[in-house]
């Protein structure tokens, strides 16, 4: 095999042409390498069986955790589908070229060296299925073949059934020009089977790949990087109705804490427009109670459909005979709030948002079914995967591995996580410690800091009453705002 056809030179790291080529000449392009699933899973909160969630129905993934670690306090660097991804895929965080805009990751890096193209430079087979990167222009970068994307019988972001598409037509006459028109409506419970949505074709490409890959892929035997990105459970709420079923709409428990937190300031709320883009949802104000409990069910309803189909595909890599010689990583790029502080969808800096399910398996792991308490972050991932993969670090990632977990998952670790939210003018960091989370909001422009939070997890799990403007507070606002400042590289593990 020759890899270097496949590359697309402008994209190398920077470090010059000599270089590179002598390390993909040097990196065997050997099966003893093992093999990558990388499976992403959209809006997935960490509220699952394998997570202490008993009502939600998963277990698929349930049965993955028991194979492997499950990361109890694993968090994203932006509480968004764009950033949240560039950041993790890229390896930098979100403040590197302003990652934190939005926009596509190659306009903000033009030169980064991305997991998926270190993987294919060191002689893998990389194959992009679903949805991986969040924008079209990144996805033409770093793969063996072109990322592909699931087409089907739905319009717009999902729908399917014709009574949803009569009513997309309707707001349109209706509203001329409106914001975020055609959205539809905010769930659906059609009896259709799987792959009448996106994530039911999606499955069934990843076993046609897998199948493929097995029997030595394009190349004769390469190991392969598989990332299958699911879409679910995103809005609308559109799940086959035998997953709506599972669940009993009386039982269906609310968000714990359902106003927003005691003190926060103006800067750490977001006002959902996500959702109230969608039919039948409130322009404005709060979201009436018999359609919170109706939307999420239909969350819960998406998560069962996603685990299904990430089950067919955890199936077939054991059907194959791969499962031994393949690392396997499930991962959410952001959490969600279902009416959690009075609101819903991400985009902010609070616990439900930044913290994101992850379970990593690997051959040889001795902590297999065991979870762990550490502190650990997406931006993590792409050099944990390199070196579990035998792979060189390349020298501008921001994150550390874990790999030490997999075997030792109580060692001592990174004493915080940081994630990061705008907001107009404002930059709100924050930091997971142990017990709390601390938040400043700073101008964009200055630094100047205009608003700070502070959450005592062992007292206030839910974050319902922000510490910062409590006179006690004082010299804990002190130390968190110095820790905040020395910022991720002070938080390492000081032998990593």
């Amino acid at each position: 095999m020759n890899p270097t056809t496949r590359i697309s030179f402008p994209r190398i790291s920077g470090r010059g042409l000599l270089p590179w080529l002598l390390v993909v000449m040097a990196a065997p392009a050997s099966a003893a390498r093992p093999n990558v699933l990388f499976i992403a899973v959209d809006d997935l909160r960490p509220q699952l069986g394998c997570y202490g969630e008993s009502w939600i129905q998963s277990p698929n993934l349930d049965r993955l955790a028991q194979s492997g670690l499950r990361f109890d306090r694993a968090y994203c660097q932006q509480a968004i589908c764009m950033s949240s991804r560039a950041s993790l895929l890229s390896g930098y965080r979100p403040d590197h070229g302003r990652i934190y805009n939005n926009g596509p990751l190659f306009e903000h890096v033009p030169d980064a060296l991305t997991l998926n193209q270190h993987f294919l430079n060191h002689g893998y087979e990389t194959v992009s299925l679903g949805k991986i990167y969040h924008h079209g222009g990144d996805k033409k970068q770093g793969w063996s073949r072109p990322a592909w994307q699931p087409e089907g019988d739905w319009s717009g972001r999902g729908y399917l059934a014709e009574a949803s598409r009569r009513e997309v037509a309707r707001y349109e006459k209706q509203n001329p020009g409106a914001k975020r028109q055609g959205m539809g409506p905010a769930f659906e419970a059609p009896e259709v089977d799987d792959e009448a949505y996106a994530d039911g074709k999606i499955a069934t490409r990843a076993i046609g790949e897998l199948r493929r890959l097995a029997k030595g892929g394009d190349d004769g035997g390469t190991p392969f990087f598989l990332a299958v990105g699911f879409m679910k459970p995103h809005l609308p709420f559109n799940a086959p109705r035998r997953y709506w079923d599972l669940y009993d709409p009386r039982k269906i428990p609310l968000a714990p804490q359902r106003s927003t937190p005691k003190g926060a300031p103006k800067p750490a709320r977001t006002g959902w427009g996500e959702l109230r883009g969608y039919q039948g949802m409130p322009r404005s104000g709060a979201m009436p109670a018999d359609s919170e409990r109706e939307l999420i069910h239909g969350y819960a309803a998406c998560v069962s459909y996603v685990d299904a189909m990430i089950g067919r595909v955890l199936d077939e890599l054991e059907k194959l005979g791969l499962e031994d010689d393949t690392i396997v990583v499930l991962w959410g790029d952001h959490g969600f709030k279902l009416g959690d502080l009075g609101m819903w969808c991400k985009h902010t800096n609070f616990e439900r948002d930044t913290r994101v399910p992850l379970i990593v398996r690997a051959p040889g792991m001795k902590a297999r079914g065991k979870s762990t308490p550490a502190l650990t972050e997406l931006v993590d991932l792409y050099p944990t995967l390199c070196e579990l993969a035998g792979l060189e670090l390349p020298g501008h990632l921001e994150g550390t591995s874990f790999a030490p977990l997999l075997d030792d998952p109580s060692r001592e670790w990174k004493s915080a996580a940081f994630s990061q939210y705008p907001r107009g003018s404002v930059m709100g960091y924050t930091m997971r410690t142990r017990d709390h989370r601390y938040t400043e909001w700073r101008k964009l422009k200055g630094g100047e800091v205009v608003a700070r939070e502070l959450y005592d997890h062992r007292a206030d799990p839910e974050e319902a009453d922000n510490l910062a403007g409590d006179p006690k507070s004082g010299a804990r606002l002190k130390e968190f705002a110095a820790r905040l400042r020395a910022g991720p590289q002070a938080a390492r593990p000081p032998w990593r």
